[in-house]
């Protein structure tokens, strides 16, 4: 990659976008799309930005200019969901740089919009996150991942389902709830390959829906309607996909299996586990399965495949047999089945899901080793770059980086403190 011809800006960007878990390999498709996001100035000075959330005092003195400037440029950054912001108790506003994904990407294709040229930025989306691998493989690459499934809940009348498995939990409980269009179909619809399935499905909620509703990247709805669109998703088959945590969810996307980054990534890279699955698998049941095959063209993850009976009376008979370490539970499969030859079972232990997001972020950082990021996290200071880097050494030693990335210190330890701490 050539970046003699690069602004110095974006390099710098893209530094600070990767000090989070959820960054972005540097490429020249990457630059070409923050190019098109970020004036050289604007990526410089969010380059600066803190990872925790900030105000606009921290960022004036960060950028070394007037408070009603910073204000002004934030709040610029805010209208186009490159920031998110917050209103606080005391009326001020608080403000967040979220990752690429989930995050600034799709924002900037939650609307039609004529202040950015949305129809190159798709074709580069297209070509950084599903035709180059290395996006993909750098988001999928730990153990916690980003995003999780929800269980398809009409199919699970008779099995315990905890609340924070539902999406209709998320939504009755949610503080504010926005619809959007879909990011990743509308991404393929502008190179030729999107289907059929809805655009205007995909589901924000909480802090980032209020945000995004209130700069009009969001539809605000209550209760009845977003329930209505959970039940536009299931009768179109689409999956429920997440935000990976228990508390405070702030997004659902409701995938195919031909558009949806988050699937078409899950398959390419299914070594790596890259989205926690439901806690629950589909049975097959053999003396019901005919070997239609609905299932197997159903299943978003080609999970599902035809075997032989092997049954000599009736040679050419087939059943459906499931690949579990692919499957992600949601149950389109299910759906499909009109004989009820499958039904979904809980698997033999439950998966763990972080508590928020802020339990998410730090185990994805213990993770990659990248604790000292969020630790040190506003690195205007020479001394803080120096500490950082000091304890990043630290944490990678074998001992230390083993205990950091046991299941217990990751789930119950930090959940504890971030509890305590009411972060």
């Amino acid at each position: 990659m050539d970046e003699t011809n690069l602004h110095p800006a974006y390099p710098k960007l893209v530094e600070r976008l990767n000090r989070l878990p959820q960054g972005a390999p540097p490429s020249e498709s990457l630059y070409d799309i923050l190019k098109i996001l970020f004036s050289p100035r604007e990526a410089e000075l969010v380059a600066q930005l803190p990872i925790k959330p900030f105000n606009a005092d921290q960022a004036a003195r960060n950028w070394k200019m007037p408070l009603l400037e910073a204000r002004n440029i934030l709040d610029n950054l805010a209208s186009r969901a490159i920031l998110l912001d917050y209103e606080q108790p005391d009326g001020s506003m608080s403000y967040v740089l979220p990752p690429p994904m989930a995050g600034f990407f799709e924002f900037s294709m939650m609307r039609v919009r004529d202040d950015i040229d949305q129809q190159t930025l798709a074709e580069k989306y297209y070509q950084y996150c599903t035709v180059e691998p290395e996006f993909m493989q750098h988001l999928f690459d730990h153990q916690t991942q980003m995003g999780r499934v929800y269980v398809n809940e009409p199919l699970m009348p008779d099995v315990e389902v905890l609340d924070y498995e539902r999406a209709s939990e998320v939504i009755r409980t949610s503080t504010q709830r926005g619809i959007t269009l879909c990011y990743c179909r509308r991404k393929t619809q502008a190179v030729g390959r999107a289907c059929s399935a809805p655009l205007d499905i995909c589901m924000t909620f909480n802090g980032p829906a209020e945000a995004l509703i209130r700069h009009g990247h969001a539809r605000s709805v209550e209760v009845p309607e977003m329930l209505d669109h959970l039940q536009r998703a299931y009768d179109n088959n689409l999956v429920q996909f997440g935000e990976n945590v228990r508390h405070g969810v702030s997004f659902i996307c409701n995938c195919c299996g031909c558009c949806c980054e988050a699937l078409v990534g899950a398959r390419r890279f299914s070594n790596l586990r890259p989205i926690n699955s439901s806690a629950f698998l589909p049975v097959v049941d053999e003396t019901l399965c005919n070997g239609c095959g609905k299932c197997v063209q159903a299943c978003p993850m080609e999970a599902m495949a035809l075997v032989s009976t092997n049954d000599p009376q009736q040679a050419r008979r087939m059943r459906a047999k499931l690949e579990e370490e692919v499957c992600l539970g949601c149950g389109v499969c299910v759906r499909s089945c009109s004989r009820g030859g499958l039904k979904l079972e809980q698997r033999k232990s439950r998966v763990v899901t972080p508590y928020n997001t802020t339990h998410r972020i730090v185990m994805m950082a213990v993770e990659k080793g990248t604790l000292q990021d969020l630790i040190f996290d506003n690195r205007v200071l020479w001394s803080q770059r120096a500490l950082a880097a000091l304890l990043g050494s630290i944490l990678r030693l074998p001992p230390l980086k083993q205990a950091l990335a046991s299941q217990q210190v990751k789930s119950r330890y930090l959940e504890t403190l971030v509890r305590k701490m009411g972060m």
